[in-house]
């Protein structure tokens, strides 16, 4: 049995193995910081770790977890725990289209 690395949800602070959690972090936008989904967890920048379900979702909302998480104020008026457990970005921006092409041959 292979050992997993162990991460502490947002949400229920319940530790689980770090494949049963999505991963999000806080990227710098319009002058303030915007929560994005990182699902292939290559994303820098601080992470926080969540399980996928509504409930945890509702808890880190309530509990104003991802701006603790990132050191960083977060507006989290924006966020839908059901948006949240889904694994989109609550601010609707895709984690894919915030990387710029390396050269002009991507175009």
């Amino acid at each position: 049995m292979q050992h997993q690395p162990q991460r502490t949800c947002v949400g229920c602070r319940r530790k689980a193995d770090q494949n049963q959690l999505m991963r999000w972090v806080a990227a710098a936008r319009d002058g303030g910081y915007a929560v994005l989904a990182d699902p292939h967890r290559r994303m820098s920048g601080r992470g926080a770790w969540m399980h996928p379900t509504p409930e945890c979702a509702a808890l880190a909302v309530k509990r104003r977890a991802f701006a603790r998480a990132f050191r960083v104020p977060v507006d989290s008026s924006t966020f839908d725990p059901a948006v949240l457990a889904a694994g989109a970005s609550p601010t609707g921006i895709d984690a894919d289209t915030t990387v710029q092409p390396e050269s002009g041959s991507e175009i």
